[in-house]
């Protein structure tokens, strides 16, 4: 069964796969990039039973590949975008397939300069992506298969998906807290697992604190600078390496975000942002 790492993008998804990765998937908590692997991106290419002309092709098979590729009988961690809304009347996963979810949410305000810094866009076109319920991401293939379709939707409409979402249980994290209740959230985040698992495994809370250390933003920062990251992309403007690890929890919208957008996404998101508490 699947238990997924879901996010809108830009919201904290690759720092908590890093913390889970050195926790589950190493000897002594110690993290490097490699252990990613254990926890791959869906959709995508080499989850594909078969070749995707389509989006809606690719919405299609969400369910057929998770069905062929992961063990019913095994835990599988799996990383996504996707929104749980339906597109084009097709069901993203269903508790035939996935027995929970973690989903870490992160203020908008925040997430728009790492979304605008990391897809080469400005604020206007990054807030516009943000609210469009249309909008998806797709990597490009050399035989243009669209299997690794990523359907978002707004950016509303995808952390209400995942919220409200009743089929399996669904942990919710927000990405602020973790910057001074890593260990407390943590924790509970093994002891979901577990639960998941029906597990009674104690926390082992030495491999946990090695593998906070190992997985500090600081520390993942400059691993890619010293020995690159997959996941990085190159600039649509310059053509030069965008760091992956950029801001992190310095990126705090009343210091960076314009005074335009600072008013017209409080005001936009107003009652979500009441609602997540921010």
């Amino acid at each position: 069964m699947i238990i997924w790492i879901a996010s809108y993008p830009k919201s904290g998804n690759t720092y908590l796969r890093s913390f889970l990765c050195s926790y589950y998937f190493s000897e002594n908590g110690k993290f490097d990039f490699n252990l990613l692997d254990n926890i791959k991106n869906f959709p995508g290419i080499h989850y594909s039973k078969n070749k995707s002309d389509s989006n809606i092709e690719a919405s299609r098979n969400w369910i057929i590949n998770q069905n062929y590729f992961f063990d019913k009988a095994k835990l599988n961690f799996l990383k996504t975008h996707n929104s749980m809304q339906l597109f084009e009347g097709n069901r993203f996963t269903s508790k035939d397939q996935t027995i929970g979810a973690i989903y870490i949410y992160r203020d908008p305000r925040n997430i728009i300069t790492s979304l605008k810094n990391h897809y080469s866009m400005n604020y206007q076109s990054a807030f516009e992506f943000m609210i469009d319920d249309k909008s998806f991401i797709i990597q490009d293939s050399y035989d243009n298969d669209k299997s690794n379709f990523t359907y978002l939707g707004s950016w509303v409409n995808h952390y209400k998906s995942w919220f409200s979402t009743k089929n399996f249980k669904v942990m919710l994290i927000k990405y602020e807290d973790l910057q001074d209740r890593k260990f407390e959230i943590f924790i509970d985040v093994v002891k979901f697992i577990n639960s998941l698992s029906d597990k009674d495994d104690k926390v082992d809370e030495n491999k946990l604190e090695k593998s906070i250390k190992s997985t500090n933003f600081s520390v993942l920062k400059n691993n890619e600078k010293n020995y690159g990251f997959v996941e990085s992309v190159k600039s649509k403007i310059s053509g030069q390496k965008i760091n992956f690890f950029n801001l992190g929890f310095n990126n705090r919208w009343k210091k960076i975000l314009p005074k335009d957008f600072q008013i017209s996404m409080s005001d936009y998101y107003k009652e979500d942002l009441k609602f997540l508490k921010y």
